[in-house]
């Protein structure tokens, strides 16, 4: 056979069509499975037929990529119902040697779709399965919200609320997909979805492992059973590196990665390549930055155990008790997770055990720059403002600054660029434009900060540099939204449409900056 059969119909139906891929014929066994449908969904199907195609959507932006598919938003046009469709290609599938990977996919979803819990919905559900000449086409759940890594990327690290409730949610799915002898084995942030309700959807089986009967009483027995390597180098458990066996265990080390990088910003296990990673993860060799939640790091202490019978859950027999009974969840009920509203996700200040709130410079009693830091007053004279100028705006010297720091007049600009071309070893990263103010400042991801140069300059941008190796590493996108926010006298936030920045000016001079983002905004976007 040349072409693919059996895929022109709803999941319940979907026969044999991946296995012989390599035959030219995909096949899979879906024999079972029941497709959900809300009363929505019934209502909107009534008068269609249950078989699909890619004629029957309406396809919109790529919401995703993988290594062998991509996935589009799109409509149904018989409902008006959006979904997800991962579009797969059949040669690069043979070609890679993905079969399986397809198999195991569609297997647990069928799975999880027939034996669904109604008090963990946390899961991607599957709603149709076709195929066209070239292509593999999956429907499923949409999740509005995107990627939980996107999130935690956006605003820096979660407070302890928003990690309380997450973990409960994802250990509640756990629970369920562990019960039915499934292992994740790919557990990360980009996995776990977000729905139009903030609730997480549990995504990519691809390596997943649907235990046998044999490999339940193996692991019950504590005997090692070899297993293929998978998942992601920051998340793999020790004993898939060390002995390449896994069970549920695998999955709880994943946990409390996730943890770790909800309350932190990053995951524990980090290093320039995936050999280092590997390293660090089978000595254990990681740490808490400042700042890290007391209780939340109890309770990742004891999810990352090197030996897996040990972590926290792992001697559970129903569910994880264990975990459910750990401090950080005091209070929460996990049966009912999917009905509470999630809590609030922004951006939150960093806390440190030995940060500074109030600067020493300053003089007793309440000064201009502290009504202007609490009330946004601009109180500074002339005066003022050209001596702060002069210690951190280049060109400052030449004449008082205006009253809009980027209102330079052409004839100043000429002559402040050249200067600074030759003297301002930044200048290079300029692109040509004209620096209005520069500082050494930390940019945090997360709880983690890292010493960088920024250049605040025309255009706008606002550049950052790693002041050791000479490199541009970014530079914080311009809007007509862009908002700074000061926090105190050292830390202020940089709030963009798709992430808020985090920095810290280690001579108190914040709501400096703050007042420079904004001129320069209001000079460039007067609206």
């Amino acid at each position: 056979m040349s072409r693919l059969t059996n895929w022109h119909q709803p999941v319940e139906k979907v026969g044999e069509y991946i296995k012989h891929l390599s035959y030219s014929v995909l096949r899979t066994s879906m024999e079972g499975s029941t497709m959900p449908k809300s009363p929505k969904v019934e209502k909107g199907l009534k008068g269609t037929s249950d078989k699909r195609s890619d004629k029957d959507f309406i396809f919109g932006k790529l919401i995703g990529e993988g290594s062998f598919s991509s996935v589009y938003l799109a409509k149904d046009i018989h409902t008006d119902l959006e979904y997800a469709v991962k579009v797969c290609d059949k040669d690069h599938i043979r070609k890679e040697k993905k079969v399986e990977y397809i198999i195991r996919e569609k297997d647990v979803m069928n799975i999880l779709n027939s034996k669904q819990n109604p008090k963990a919905p946390f899961f991607v559900k599957l709603y149709y399965a076709f195929q066209g000449a070239t292509k593999l086409y999956f429907v499923m759940t949409y999740c509005k919200y995107g990627e939980l890594l996107n999130l935690i990327q956006r605003v820096g690290f979660f407070d302890r609320e928003c990690t309380r409730f997450y973990t409960a949610e994802i250990v509640r799915a756990l629970e369920h997909l562990h019960s039915l002898n499934i292992i994740h084995r790919d557990l990360k942030p980009e996995n776990i979805l977000l729905d139009e309700d903030m609730h997480i959807k549990i995504t990519d089986f691809g390596c997943a492992k649907i235990l046998t009967d044999d490999n339940v009483e193996a692991i019950n027995d504590g005997r090692k059973r070899k297993s293929s390597f998978v998942g992601t180098a920051q998340y793999v458990s020790p004993e898939l590196l060390d002995s390449k066996t896994c069970g549920p265990g695998s999955d709880l080390w994943a946990l409390g990665c996730i943890i770790y990088q909800m309350v932190s910003g990053l995951p524990p296990f980090r290093s320039k390549s995936e050999y280092f990673i590997y390293q660090k993860i089978l000595k254990l060799e990681y740490d808490f930055p400042d700042g890290f939640c007391e209780v939340a790091k109890d309770l990742v202490q004891k999810l990352l155990v090197i030996k897996s019978e040990d972590r926290l859950g792992a001697k559970d027999k129903e569910c994880y008790p264990s975990i459910r009974a750990h401090p950080l969840f005091n209070g929460l009920d996990f049966d009912s997770l999917h009905e509470i509203t999630p809590p609030k996700v922004a951006p939150n200040l960093p806390h440190t055990e030995n940060e500074i709130q109030w600067d020493l410079r300053n003089q007793p009693g309440l000064n201009s720059l502290e009504l202007e830091l609490e009330f946004g007053l601009d109180l500074e004279d002339d005066k003022s403002e050209s001596k702060s100028a002069k210690s951190t705006d280049p060109g400052a010297s030449r004449k008082p600054v205006k009253k809009n720091l980027a209102d330079v007049s052409p004839e100043d600009y000429v002559l402040r660029l050249a200067e600074q071309e030759r003297e301002n070893k930044w200048h290079r990263f300029t692109e040509g434009n004209l620096i209005l103010k520069q500082g050494l400042m930390d940019k945090r991801k997360g709880l983690f900060p890292r010493r960088r140069m920024f250049l605040l300059t025309t255009g706008p941008h606002f550049y950052y540099i790693d002041p050791v190796n000479m490199v541009l590493k970014g530079q914080i996108p311009w809007s007509s939204t862009i908002t700074p926010e000061a926090k105190n006298f050292k830390t202020f936030f940089v709030h963009t449409p798709n992430r808020t920045y985090y920095l810290e000016e280690p001579n108190g001079r914040a709501p400096e900056w703050c007042k420079a983002i904004e001129e320069v905004k209001k000079f460039y976007y007067p609206d």
